[in-house]
């Protein structure tokens, strides 16, 4: 397997991961990655693929969002999303995906990164539940658990306060859960 920075020829295997991986909800995803895809750049952001045998079977995205510290705004990362074709799923895909995405934003100097999703899954690369570290999270639709963050080691003990999603998870409604109508 072949862990890379997405190209422009990716874009349309990149979009079927993410329709296929995420089910209901693939195509708020996959419009949400050609949204975030426009505000990744060298040194800001991060979008990787993971290739097998010439095969696009994993994508993960790091973007830009900002923490409302006490003093002053702190540029963070959100890891935001992460898929997974089902047929590579539980093959390492995804954690070396996050593995690798992790590594270079600290090389980088990137304080903090930050995530929705499944605290049984993240806690393996290190992630824990921000509200216990200081952190708020941008929208109460968001499980307490499923709000997690991890410190890098530029990572200082002021750096708390209120993570501010950046305005595509807003404007593709990406943040939370929405309530399901059942009438």
């Amino acid at each position: 397997m072949e862990l890379r920075e997405e190209l422009p020829a990716d874009r349309r295997a990149v979009r079927d991961v993410h329709m296929r991986a995420f089910g209901d909800h693939g195509l708020v995803v996959a419009d949400l990655v050609d949204t975030l895809r426009t505000t990744v750049t060298p040194g800001d952001g991060l979008s990787l693929v993971a290739e097998e045998d010439g095969r696009i079977a994993g994508h993960v995205m790091f973007t830009r969002s900002l923490l409302d510290a006490p003093r002053r705004l702190v540029e963070v990362q959100v890891l935001s999303p992460l898929a997974v074709l089902p047929a590579f799923q539980r093959r390492g895909v995804g954690t070396a995906l996050v593995r690798r995405g992790v590594a270079a934003l600290a090389e980088r100097g990137v304080p903090l990164v930050f995530l929705e999703g499944d605290p049984g899954y993240y806690a393996r690369h290190g992630f824990v539940p921000g509200g216990g570290l200081g952190f708020r999270k941008p929208s109460l639709r968001i499980p307490d658990g499923a709000f997690q963050v991890l410190a890098l080691p530029d990572h200082q003990p002021w750096m708390t306060g209120t993570l501010v999603y950046s305005e595509p998870f807003w404007r593709h409604d990406a943040v939370g859960l929405r309530e399901t109508d059942t009438e």
